[in-house]
């Protein structure tokens, strides 16, 4: 992939690869999945454990399994059980995806509006 352009500005997504981003969009397009995500990346040794994650939120454990299980599901995290709980962490080949679909296309418009006379 060129730096220049997004994969959405080079050409018309596919059917394809436009299902396959809506599920990676989907997953993180809710508050709590998306800090759970968050969360669990920037955690020291980039895995959290289920306990880790509960008590930042005001919200049922059963919830919260559902939305890792979201997160899960689409690839964005992967978890491993060790006794009693889950320890989770992020899947960075798929979260890079999530990036890629528009990190050089907001570079271009960085670049266009810093060469904008003022």
């Amino acid at each position: 992939m060129t730096a220049c352009c997004a994969p959405i500005t080079r050409e018309p997504i596919s059917e394809g690869a436009a299902a396959e981003a809506a599920v990676l969009l989907k997953a993180v397009a809710d508050p709590v999945r998306l800090r759970l995500l968050s969360m669990i990346g920037c955690h020291p040794g980039g895995e959290a454990c289920v306990c880790d994650l509960t008590g930042a939120f005001d919200l049922t454990a059963p919830t919260i399994s559902h939305h890792l299980k979201v997160l899960r599901t689409a690839g964005l995290i992967d978890g491993e059980r060790r006794g009693t709980w889950v320890y989770y962490r992020i899947v960075p080949e798929t979260v890079s995806k999530l990036g890629a679909l528009f990190t050089p296309l907001a570079e271009a418009a960085q670049a266009r509006t810093e060469a904008a006379p003022a």
